[in-house]
């Protein structure tokens, strides 16, 4: 069967016909969408904070970075006595009575603060250098008790330390022995950005893991410190924001909601949980809650709520009236 033949005017016959320049209205859609999209973002957006790393921290504030590489290397900061899964210290080791999940998990994320932030770093950046290397082997080879003063005299003179305009970091003259040589190199290797390489690297053949980065800076004053002028502090309820007080993982509101609460934020704890071991309450609270979700169909009372209260009939009240309508007409 041939198609019938039917001319143009024939077949637009009442139809009103304009030009349609298809490329034009879609350029004028996807500008106009861009344009959408910008103003949002500057008027919505959180600021675009630089991220914190070990060179920016020995920049801005070369004393702090100091006496934190000074901790580390003598093992008296919070990671390097931290516990599991980092180490077998107990410094924040959380438990309650037999219940006692960190130490349970055990250390599988080994750090040694001295050796992995300070010592490694420093003898991978010995290459042309003999004065480090001779510092080194005069640190290495002294005894436990010699390098604890020579730590703690170095130190002692951090807190009266001076930094000259070019970021160079004066101590008062002291007994630091060879002390004084790791943490001057440790500052130069921090300022050029090497350090953040090297522990980016060490033992690691992606470099993607920032856990070493992460737990040095934690140590530090520094980035606490920015941390409370952007308020993601605990107490800010800084866990689900991102910078400043713009919305991040607003879900995590039932989380942090705990540690801004009687008894949570009780310095003296509760229920025989110490303070320090609140994060540990807070984790069995959540998982009781989460039980008790779950077992909403069989506990007796709690799965009759929905009935005495039907919230649920009011959301969908459409989908009842039609319900009540079909009943209605099935009786007729």
């Amino acid at each position: 069967m041939k198609a019938s033949k039917v001319d143009k005017q024939t077949y637009y016959r009442g139809v009103r016909m304009i030009p349609y320049d298809l490329l034009k209205e879609v350029t004028i859609a996807m500008l106009g969408v861009l344009g959408v999209v910008l103003i949002l973002s500057a008027v919505l957006s959180s600021p675009d904070v630089p991220s914190v790393t070990l060179q920016s921290w020995s920049k801005a504030d070369p004393v702090d970075f100091l006496t934190t590489a000074t901790g580390e290397l003598g093992g008296s900061t919070l990671v390097a006595t931290y516990g599991p899964p980092y180490n077998s210290g107990s410094a924040a080791a959380q438990s309650w009575g037999p219940l006692a999940p960190q130490q349970w998990a055990g250390v599988h994320v080994p750090v040694n603060a001295p050796n992995d932030f300070v010592l490694e770093p420093l003898t991978q950046a010995t290459a042309g250098d003999v004065d480090l290397a001779s510092a080194l082997s005069t640190y290495q080879a002294a005894s436990g008790d010699q390098q604890q003063k020579w730590l703690a005299n170095y130190t002692t003179g951090l807190s009266t330390a001076t930094v000259a305009a070019d970021g160079t970091v004066n101590v008062p003259s002291g007994d630091y022995g060879p002390v004084s040589v790791l943490m001057d190199r440790m500052l130069t290797l921090a300022r050029s950005g090497g350090l953040d390489a090297l522990l980016l690297t060490s033992n690691h053949f992606y470099q993607t893991d920032f856990t070493r980065p992460l737990l040095f800076l934690d140590d530090g004053g520094y980035i606490a410190n920015l941390a409370t002028q952007q308020k993601l502090i605990g107490s800010d309820w800084g866990v689900m924001n991102e910078t400043g007080r713009y919305p991040g993982s607003a879900w995590l509101w039932l989380y942090t909601m705990w540690y801004q609460i009687p008894p949570f934020n009780s310095p003296t704890g509760f229920l025989g949980i110490s303070a320090a071991n609140t994060d540990l309450a807070v984790v069995g609270v959540m998982l009781i809650l989460t039980a008790l979700l779950f077992l909403v169909p069989v506990i007796p009372g709690l799965r009759d709520i929905p009935r005495w209260i039907p919230i649920h009939k009011l959301i969908w009240r459409r989908h009842y009236a039609e319900i009540r309508q079909a009943a209605g007409t099935a009786k007729e």
